[in-house]
């Protein structure tokens, strides 16, 4: 039986090591509903990644704001709760 390797190897993320918070997002409108992270540095930048497409990064900005906007714009909703670096630690 031929045995096939999925882990995945994400690439070098300059936001992993310097990461403050993240959060789920959805889009409740499919079914199954579809989900986004976004992870937020100590210096305020934000990263969308999307899960499906192998964590790449969908959206980059200065801000959680614009972030924010970005994604209600297109229709997704947050999950309650926002999962801090400081919990972990």
């Amino acid at each position: 039986m031929l045995k096939t390797d999925t882990t995945l190897h994400l690439e070098a993320d300059p936001v992993k090591n310097n990461w403050e918070f993240t959060e789920v997002w959805i889009d409740p409108n499919l079914s199954p509903p579809y989900l986004l992270l976004l992870l937020s540095d100590a210096e305020g930048n934000c990263r969308i990644y999307d899960p499906a497409e192998g964590y790449k990064v969908v959206f980059s900005s200065q801000s959680y704001d614009e972030a924010q906007y970005w994604l209600l714009e297109d229709e997704y909703e947050p999950i309650e709760g926002r999962l801090r670096v400081s919990e972990l630690v």
